[in-house]
């Protein structure tokens, strides 16, 4: 049995229908992606699927006990608390209670507080939640997550791992992300790749349903697409790869059918018009005919268009563009850039890489003279003349209309010389009439980001900076801003996660390497990996920290309580549990060894034995750090 089966399902706001009589299955083991443009509705058939919004009609039946968890696109402003309170909560009642031990064991401050810890223990027995407890802290320890701290204090992306964590810690069967990668840096997106490929380690067992616009993380993950179109579901099996093969090809048949109907149509529009002599002997059944035929015409769903994107530049920068010499800068003691170097001619699309927090856009606004250098000099070539996309959409006001934002208050602009009319230059990135005279403040991210784009082209300039212009947009708004950028005449900087977008546009990289260092590299970033250092500085810097983070934690718990009885069984219990996978282990490198195991086992066979390999040593490596933890908490260490 499906674990969801959806059935007849609409839903519509207004005379916008986003849901048509919807139907599909999602079984165990799928990695399904959904993808369709913005506003197309995808996020909204996730709520619907996790429960948090009704639909209009239709059905959806879920195998009994299944559970549903659900990341949404946006961290909630107001959501505050201890790390691994905020992960408890994904466990519903005894997730408050294990929150409650947690706080209380950490703060024993009177006798008041005592006799309540006493008391919680006694509730968890009660419910036998210890066993959740240690769900939680396992789930805190894979996903590599500080065990103390305030959620609130946390960087962007890191909230979303913490919120990541509370959706796997219920051990859903059915894990609905909503743009997942919002947020988090390359090395952060690849950790949730594999992640996400290897169920040992997430914890995730049962059907992965995720929106996307990173193609790259899409074409890892998807095993299966989902396409939601002008209200309508289509289920296309296999990669990501394959559907847009397809898709092509169905798109094309749509316009050829079209066509056909259209003409068809119009010669029977012309027939009805005939004179009193053709209609007093018109056929009756024709008439019906085509009335039938202007209905089917009215309902049909035409395809969206696609937005006009168009840059208006400037006069020629001179040769050299931007020099850059000993730059050198850095906040509160700490260096972000040390001694760096470099000279961007006209024409060359240079991309920039780093970890969040590495200095990225510092290092924009030191090459565009917005910010001093402690040391080092930069100089610009004649005709400077820079559009900056701001990743933060600061330059929106969102109390004004979208029209106004673009115009000024005025009805027309003036866009490569010619006078247009605001409506119809927002009409090119895809507003309706209707959404130009609405706030900025009902966008949704998508949205904000074409109106950014909008802006941004109604100036001439020979120099484009981009600070991670491509979070939210979907996927064929990316590709056409990839072509226009690709066919750009001036100079682009371009700060971007989006590996494929990078790929496909610049020309060289500048990467953010740790301890002030900035890398110089020919290409994008699948030329960026086989050119790179085996150990940065920033992977060896990273590497430092966790662990000498890991062990001041173990050690703070420690000093901080005793072991649990669950967690005293689960000490009495390990050492058994590891010898017995060494000893698979090491039946399993036997097998592999014999040279008749491929012919007795077959291909298949052959397979799970190899992926079950894989799982002891994830096992393994798990067992032994829980082991380490438990003993330094038994001996007070």
């Amino acid at each position: 049995m499906a674990l969801i089966g959806v059935k007849t399902l609409s839903l519509a706001y207004g005379d916008s229908v986003l849901l048509e009589g919807v139907g599909f299955q999602i079984e165990a083991g799928e990695r399904i992606a959904l993808v369709g443009r913005n506003g197309s509705g995808k996020s909204t058939l996730m709520k619907v699927l996790a429960g948090q919004l009704e639909p209009d009609g239709g059905e959806i039946v879920t195998s009994p006990g299944t559970r549903i968890a659900r990341l949404g696109q946006e961290v909630p402003q107001e959501l505050e608390g201890e790390i691994f309170d905020v992960v408890a909560t994904g466990l519903a009642e005894s997730g408050a209670l294990l929150a409650e031990y947690h706080r209380l064991s950490h703060d024993l401050g009177s006798d008041g507080s005592l006799k309540r810890l006493e008391q919680v223990q006694q509730e968890i027995e009660a419910a036998g939640a210890w066993q959740q407890e240690l769900r939680v802290e396992t789930v805190i320890s894979r996903l590599q997550l500080p065990s103390t701290g305030r959620f609130e204090t946390l960087s962007g992306g890191m909230k979303r791992r913490v919120l990541l964590a509370q959706a796997l810690v219920s051990e859903p069967d059915v894990l609905l992300l909503d743009e997942p990668t919002n947020h988090l840096d390359i090395p952060a997106i690849e950790w949730l790749e594999e992640l996400l490929c290897s169920p040992s380690e997430s914890q995730l067992t049962g059907a992965l349903l995720f929106v996307t616009h990173d193609r790259s993380f899409l074409k890892r993950l998807a095993t299966r697409i989902l396409e939601l179109d002008r209200g309508r579901l289509t289920d296309w099996p296999g990669n990501y790869d394959l559907y847009l093969e397809r898709k092509a090809h169905e798109l094309k048949v749509e316009a050829g059918h079209d066509a056909r109907f259209d003409k068809r149509l119009a010669q029977e529009e012309t027939w009805i018009r005939q004179g009193i002599k053709a209609r007093r002997t018109r056929n009756e059944g024709r008439v019906r005919a085509l009335e039938k035929m202007r209905e089917e015409r009215r309902a049909r769903r035409t395809i969206t268009g696609q937005a006009r994107l168009r840059v208006e530049e400037a006069e020629r920068s001179g040769k050299i563009v931007i020099e850059a010499k000993g730059l050198t800068f850095g906040y509160d003691g700490e260096r972000l850039i040390e001694d760096f170097s470099t000279r961007i001619l006209r024409g060359d699309k240079v991309g920039i890489l780093g970890p969040n927090g590495s200095g990225k856009t510092t290092l924009l606004k030191l090459l565009l003279g917005r910010l001093e250098p402690t040391s080092g000099v930069v100089r610009h070539g004649a005709r400077f003349d820079v559009a900056y996309f701001d990743q933060h959409r600061e330059q929106l006001e969102e109390n004004l209309s979208v029209a106004d934002c673009v115009a000024g208050g005025n009805d027309k602009i003036t866009v490569s010389g010619k006078t247009r009319h605001v409506i119809s230059y927002l009409q090119d990135f895809l507003f309706s009439p209707t959404q130009t005279r609405s706030p900025v403040s009902t966008l949704s991210g998508g949205e904000r980001n074409r109106l950014m784009l909008a802006r941004l082209f109604t100036r001439p300039f020979n120099v484009l900076v981009m600070d991670e212009p491509t979070n939210d947009l979907d996927v064929e708004t990316l590709e056409l801003l990839e072509a226009l950028l690709v066919d750009l005449a001036g100079t682009l900087l371009l700060v971007s996660h989006d590996r494929a977008f990078l790929d496909n546009v610049v020309g060289s990289t500048l990467v953010m390497e740790g301890s002030g260092r900035v890398g110089e590299y020919a290409g994008g970033y699948e030329d960026w990996l086989r050119q790179r250092p085996a150990t940065t500085p920033t992977a060896a810097a990273k590497q430092t920290s966790d662990t000498a983070t890991s062990k001041k934690t173990k050690s703070k718990l420690a000093a901080r309580r005793k072991l649990t009885y669950r967690e005293g069984k689960d000490l009495e219990a390990l050492p058994g549990r590891i010898e017995a996978l060494e000893s698979e282990q090491k039946e399993l490198h036997s097998a592999f060894a014999d040279p008749e195991f491929f012919n007795t086992q077959g291909p298949e066979g052959a397979v799970r034995a190899h992926e079950r390999l894989e799982e002891i040593v994830g096992e393994l490596e798990a067992a032994y750090e829980r082991w380490a933890e438990l003993e330094a908490v038994a001996s007070g260490e």
